[in-house]
């Protein structure tokens, strides 16, 4: 049975599932926007949105724990990003479905930053 697990898997391991938000969160602050299956975009979002509402106080505690999944161009770009959000209470991103892949039917989602 599955209660009280969260998350998806990925058929990956923890390290790699790590890397993998990572990596896709690092893309999507500097691109503010990206196409990618509904599933990441889904558990992209938690971790991006988290980010953002640590960077809207930026303390240097704040801009040390940002440093901990990104480089510092990057850290930058959400500092800046958190700034123009700063009076939002949250709901940062939005994700759009689109529909399938053609190769292999995954549904895709289009994730972007809210103005």
């Amino acid at each position: 049975m599955k209660h009280l697990k969260t998350g998806r898997k990925f058929g990956r391991t923890r390290n790699q599932r790590k890397a993998l938000i990572k990596s896709l969160a690092t893309d999507f602050f500097m691109r503010k926007k990206m196409k990618t299956t509904e599933a990441k975009a889904k558990e992209l979002r938690p971790f991006v949105e988290k980010c953002i509402t640590r960077a809207k106080r930026p303390t240097l505690a704040n801009q040390r724990l940002l440093l901990r999944h990104f480089s510092k161009p990057v850290v930058a770009h959400i500092l800046a990003e958190a700034q123009k959000h700063i009076r939002r209470p949250g709901g940062y991103t939005r994700i759009t479905k689109l529909g399938s892949r053609t190769s292999d039917s995954a549904r895709m989602a289009f994730i972007e930053m809210v103005q």
